[in-house]
């Protein structure tokens, strides 16, 4: 018994060997790079099913998107597609971030496969994100046409199956001038006007057009004849959509050659090219800030934040 009390009564621990006594040292690198990994592939997988920001660049959507424009674009509105995975291009990256060279897209693309996952059509007035055929950027337009339509423009109306598309009067709005919205004389001739308190705006004519389905937005109208202002009849194929960008007489859309000068999208665009729906505005900047932190919150636009890029619908 003695003997048993004094074999289960011996506590003192097993003396430590000097490899566990002593701390880890260094940094583990190899528990970095995995983290990383793991972390950028949430975030491109995010990107590729989910949503994903998107800048505005041009201002082929004018009044509607400026020039500094961030949005959220869902990826799942339609189902996925070919142009719905995120991989990076660490060439593009490279040249676009330490070279300061221009390049269309900092993401790799994937050939094209025909169809969608679990696909659905676009509904007209949606705002898209869209890859032209064969290329690499993105775009972002507004869809017009759908699969069996007859689609034409004369004179600036779009006709829809012999029916014109209902304008309203045309009427005006001023945007602020800044950096980013500059209202270039060359694109905008005697639109840009001084105010008394020396701020500038840029005075568009709009017209409102109103689909089919009900929904209304606004479009510029610059030019009475431009080049894009006559086009068709063309029939929409299955499975492909008519593009037209808000800023008519500025935007290289489904109306123009795909590539080359005019950097169109070549006429009906399969609806797997369909990367997307715009769905809000989350911040916007004129353009004014530098490397110094404290300019970005004086960059930023006041009253864009939250804005809905659905169209209003009429009864």
């Amino acid at each position: 018994m003695a003997e048993d009390i004094a074999l289960t009564g011996d506590r003192t621990p097993p003396p430590a060997t000097a490899e566990a006594a002593a701390p880890r040292t260094g940094f583990d690198w190899w528990g970095e790079i995995k983290g990383l990994f793991w972390l950028l592939l949430a975030v491109l997988g995010f990107h590729s099913f989910i949503a994903k920001p998107f800048y505005i660049p041009s201002e082929s959507m004018l009044p509607g998107l400026l020039v500094g424009d961030r949005l959220v674009v869902s990826k799942f509105a339609y189902g996925w597609s070919f142009v719905s995975p995120t991989i990076p291009d660490p060439v593009a990256i490279v040249r676009g971030t330490l070279l300061h060279q221009p390049v269309d897209s900092w993401s790799v693309q994937v050939p094209f496969v025909h169809g969608r996952i679990w696909g659905s059509l676009p509904e007209r007035g949606d705002v898209v994100i869209v890859t032209p055929p064969g290329q690499s950027s993105d775009y972002i337009k507004r869809v017009i046409g759908l699969p069996g339509d007859t689609l034409a423009v004369r004179g600036g109306v779009v006709i829809l199956n012999g029916v014109p598309v209902p304008r309203g009067p045309l009427h005006y709005r001023d945007l602020p001038v800044d950096a980013n919205a500059t209202c270039d004389p060359a694109q905008y001739p005697g639109a840009r006007q001084e105010r008394a308190d020396g701020s500038a705006v840029c005075h568009l004519p709009i017209v409102t057009e109103t689909l089919p389905n009900g929904r209304r937005y606004d479009t510029v109208d610059l030019e009475p004849d431009s080049v894009g202002d006559n086009y068709g009849p063309v029939t929409i194929p299955a499975n492909h959509v008519f593009l037209m960008g808000d800023n008519r007489d500025r935007s290289a859309d489904s109306r123009f050659a795909l590539g080359g000068f005019e950097r169109g999208l070549g006429g009906p665009v399969p609806y797997e090219n369909i990367g997307g729906r715009a769905e809000f505005i989350t911040f916007s900047v004129d353009g004014s800030a530098g490397w110094n932190p404290l300019s970005w919150p004086r960059a930023l636009r006041g009253g864009r934040a939250g804005t809905s890029l659905h169209p209003t619908r009429v009864p």
